[in-house]
């Protein structure tokens, strides 16, 4: 089901699950802005894009920014005239840590980077998606949803259940728009987010309790996945192969989160 002709913002663009969804959505033919708040890493990315043929523009932006959100929105619309898929994937994991060890301002910083973000993201979608419909996919996590075994992740695991109910509660409220939201919820991935992860072992030594895996964690591939799996799975929810799709989270962790 070919993109050609739509719009797409992703956010949290520069690597990762945000680089390879963006180029799949530029493969498909659609348009896409990559917003992100490492400009240099984008670049990158645009000129992947631009080396299949696709367009993309580059919008600098701390997603937990709402005038900064709100302008860079604007600025997608000034240079491409609408809005049809929203990708809002932008997050860290922060400090993992026990809850008596956490601080407030880290608490803080990841759900504002995860959870607000994802508000502002579909908030500004609306008004620009609210006559032609769109797609708008949030990438949430197993931890917090249907893993709790993740040690001193309670702010990030916070941040991630709220991002799915969330995300059902604008489901609905955007249905009569033909606006579909769902969340997508990856296992391991490899991705090169462990640069914003400060674990803190010694003080999670004392709070974890012992779990025994069977051989393998992902037990359907023995391994991470891949970038380019996840970006499929946004392809499929972005396109209209899911036009009946919505207030869903799809879990994709090779059977991680079942052990």
């Amino acid at each position: 089901m070919n993109l050609s002709g739509k719009v797409a913002i992703v956010t949290g663009a520069s690597s990762g699950i945000g680089e390879a969804a963006a180029i799949k959505l530029a493969e498909q033919g659609a348009k896409v802005a990559l917003l992100d708040i490492k400009e240099e890493n984008e670049e990158s990315v645009k000129k992947k894009i631009e080396e299949i043929n696709g367009e993309a523009i580059i919008l600098e932006c701390d997603v937990s920014d709402a005038e900064r959100m709100e302008t860079s929105y604007k600025k997608v619309i000034d240079t491409w005239g609408r809005l049809d898929i929203v990708f809002a994937n932008a997050g860290i994991n922060g400090r993992w840590t026990p809850i008596e060890d956490l601080s407030p301002e880290d608490w803080d910083q990841t759900i504002n980077t995860n959870l607000r973000s994802t508000f502002l993201s579909v908030k500004y979608a609306i008004p620009y998606m609210k006559k032609k419909g769109g797609s708008i996919i949030i990438t949430s996590s197993i931890n917090g949803t249907r893993m709790f075994r993740g040690f001193g992740r309670s702010a990030y695991s916070t941040s991630k259940v709220g991002q799915v109910g969330f995300g059902k509660m604008a489901a609905l409220e955007l249905a009569g728009y033909k606006i579909r939201v769902n969340m997508i919820c990856p296992g391991a991935i490899e991705t090169n987010i462990d640069s914003n992860t400060f674990a803190e072992e010694e003080n999670i030594e004392k709070v974890e309790v012992p779990v025994e895996f069977p051989e393998g964690e992902q037990p359907l591939e023995q391994k991470a996945g891949s970038p380019e799996q996840v970006a499929d799975l946004v392809y499929f929810l972005a396109s209209d192969l899911s036009s009946h799709i919505t207030g869903t989270e799809v879990y994709i962790d090779g059977a991680e989160s079942l052990l």
